[in-house]
């Protein structure tokens, strides 16, 4: 056998079955990866969700603010009026 032969039966005998088990590892981190994604992906649409009604709460207590405001003056010209 030449040294080219042996080098390949060493390359075929020993490092690719290395790299066929790091290939499967790698496919499995990719698994597990693709599902942390899709659990982050529930959580930021479940964010975006509560930042909305949030957001709608902020503004009907400043409607209610305003609301508050403008009834408070007319009160306080109805009394200087009477």
């Amino acid at each position: 056998m030449g040294v080219i032969e042996e080098t390949r039966q060493v390359l075929q005998d020993f490092i690719a079955p290395e790299f066929r088990a790091i290939d499967a590892r790698l496919s499995a981190l990719e698994k597990r990866i693709d599902g942390v994604d899709k659990r982050i992906d529930g959580l930021d649409n479940k964010i975006d969700r509560n930042h909305a009604e949030v957001m709608a709460a902020i503004h009907r207590i400043e409607n209610y603010t305003a609301v508050l405001e403008r009834l408070a003056r007319l009160e306080a010209k109805m009394q200087t009026a009477a």
